[in-house]
């Protein structure tokens, strides 16, 4: 037996067997139980002797940090954090403060779009506001010289109509001096932020949207009436989209739907032709007036004085073109002209388009010629022609197939229109004149010293027709070339080609006469196959009708009484009108055939 256990025995105390000397220390403390006493009157063994000396010895105070050489306190949790960890917090922080700057931003367009009556074209209509602030406006005005050129190329600008202004549409077209404008095209960057691309042209003259057809007139063809007068041939254009002004700047202003004829080029013309008429100068001369009014319709003209009678156009023996039948009416006063343009303009075709319900699909001309009394022999003629209105592919791609060969039509002739100009430009080149229906009429215009040309171009204004806006500028540009300036300054000057200066890069080559007449044997196949469908549809619907009334008079011919000899009569009638209609469709397939075997 261990001489502690013998002595714990005599005390009458016995240390639980699991019981370890630490636990025994702790719940006496926690008794309040004197350590220094406990040890004084128990006895232990050397190896508890030394656990209850380490116990009740107070224990040593942390070494101090030294002074020098050691980390200043750390004083937020910000200093325990890696680098990786402070870039997160960075990123995070500025994302914060991206997101709540373009929520600002959000809430301040909201509050404009408010202002701005909710317009989604606010944002160009802003920079727009902003490049013109920034511009010094110089338009046209009436006191501004005429400057006289054998071919005159301006454009003219009409205001935005009630269609445009319910849309909320943004006038992008400038017009800061009186032969340059800007068109502000909207666009948008790949990150879908907004911004302008400024185009530059410029012309003879152009028209703002508070010109009149007056100002229009003195500048475009007035400076030509006097040609006619002098032997030559004048020839004034209107050009551009379809519902851009060409009917109202060369027919009239219209009153509702009452147009007054009066206030057009044609009724200008017309009224200045007759005061020259009158002149001392030209009063001996003893010339007689004639106009004549018709259309050109895909390949087929038409008079549009005699009912739209269809006719033919021919070359004679001196290579002379001569549209075979085209009524020319004697007048003698301005009123007998304006009721001629009235009447032919109610006869003109016209078709619903993507850009105009009721669009011109023909090309309108209407001349006044100068002749000597009881000569056949023209002295001078005035050919003032409304084009159709040009229409781009990706418009017409939902149309009907006959709207579509109408476009094409247009567009052609309207490019050989274009060559024929710049040819008369150029002095001595090649007039493609086969190139189209209309420059094949209007051959005579273009031939001559004394020939004149104006062509007016008109756009319109709304964002929505910026890229049939710069279609148009770019076919005017074409005709003549002017240089645009980008600092917007009026300048006269017109660029010559010294003549000691002419190279290979100068001259421009002719177009190829093998070219041109596959190309009119192109359209005429065209032409061939129009008419071929049209007298197939002829066909089809007189069979219908055919088919009604043959069923009706059958049926007559079943009650009592009834007439034999007008039933007879009857039925021979309408079988003769039948086999008519299709003996004229069996010569358009003929026609057809031959054309299609000769190609």
């Amino acid at each position: 037996m261990f001489p502690y256990l013998i002595e714990e025995r005599e005390q009458g105390r016995r240390t639980p067997r699991n019981e370890s000397p630490k636990r025994r220390l702790f719940e006496d403390e926690r008794n309040g139980n004197d350590l220094s006493n406990r040890h004084s009157t128990t006895a232990f063994s050397p190896r508890c002797q030394n656990l209850l000396s380490s116990a009740s010895s107070p224990s040593p105070s942390p070494p101090k940090s030294p002074k020098k050489g050691t980390r200043s306190k750390r004083e937020s949790i910000y200093d325990y954090k890696s680098e990786a960890a402070k870039k997160v917090e960075m990123i995070a922080k500025s994302r914060d403060e991206r997101r709540q700057r373009q929520a600002d931003e959000k809430a301040l367009k909201e509050q404009l779009v408010q202002l701005e009556h909710n317009n989604p074209y606010w944002e160009f209509a802003q920079m727009i506001n902003e490049y013109r602030a920034s511009l010094e406006f110089k338009p046209l005005r009436e006191t501004d010289p005429v400057i006289e050129n054998q071919i005159t190329v301006c454009v003219r600008k009409r205001p935005l109509n009630d269609k445009e202004i319910r849309r909320r549409e943004v006038d992008v077209v400038s017009v800061p001096t009186r032969n340059q404008l800007v068109v502000h095209e909207p666009k948008h960057k790949v990150d879908l932020t907004k911004y302008l691309e400024n185009q530059h042209f410029r012309f003879d003259y152009v028209f703002d949207d508070s010109c009149t057809n007056d100002l229009v007139y003195k500048f475009t063809a007035k400076p030509l009436v006097k040609t006619i007068f002098e032997g030559g041939m004048a020839t004034c254009f209107a050009y551009g989209q379809t519902g851009s002004g060409k009917t109202h700047t060369m027919g009239g202003e219209f009153k509702g739907k009452q147009q007054n004829f009066k206030s057009g080029i044609y009724g200008l013309v017309a009224q200045d032709v007759f005061k020259l008429l009158s002149h001392p100068k030209y009063a001996k001369m003893n010339y007689a007036i004639s106009a004549s009014f018709f259309e050109i319709y895909g390949k087929l003209v038409f008079d549009l004085l005699a009912k739209k009678q269809r006719l033919r156009v021919l070359e004679d023996g001196k290579q002379q073109v001569q549209v075979v039948g085209l009524t020319e009416r004697a007048v003698t006063k301005v009123e007998h002209v304006l009721e001629l343009i009235q009447k032919g303009s109610l006869e003109r075709t016209s078709g619903q388009t993507s850009a105009n319900s009721n669009s011109s699909r023909s090309h309108a001309v209407f001349q006044i010629i100068l002749r000597k009394n009881g000569s056949k022999h023209i002295d001078g003629k005035f050919s003032l022609i409304d084009l159709a209105g040009n229409e781009r592919g990706a418009d017409n791609n939902k149309s009907n197939r006959q709207t579509r060969i109408e476009g094409a039509d247009i567009n052609k002739s309207l490019l050989a229109l274009k060559e024929c100009i710049r040819a008369l430009g150029r002095k001595g080149a090649h007039l493609p004149f086969r190139g189209s229906k209309l420059t094949q009429v209007l051959r005579d215009s273009f031939i001559g010293e004394k020939s004149r040309t104006c062509m007016i171009a008109l756009i319109s204004p709304g964002n929505f027709s910026v890229d049939h806006s710069l279609n148009t500028l770019r076919y005017a540009d074409r005709v003549k070339e002017l240089i645009a300036n980008d600092n917007l300054e009026v300048d006269d000057t017109r660029p010559t080609i010294p003549e000691d200066d002419v190279s290979e890069d100068n001259v421009e080559i002719d177009i190829d006469e093998e070219v041109l007449r596959a190309e009119e044997r192109r359209l005429q196949i065209s032409s061939l196959e129009w008419e071929l469908r049209e007298s197939q549809r002829h066909v089809i619907q007189s069979c219908v009708n055919f088919h009604d009334m043959a069923c009706n008079l059958y049926n007559s011919a079943d009650e009592n009484g009834y007439d034999k000899q007008h039933y007879a009569r009857k039925w021979k009638s309408l079988l003769n009108e039948i086999v008519d209609i299709q003996k004229g469709a069996l010569i358009k397939a003929n026609e057809f055939c031959q054309a299609l075997e000769g190609n």
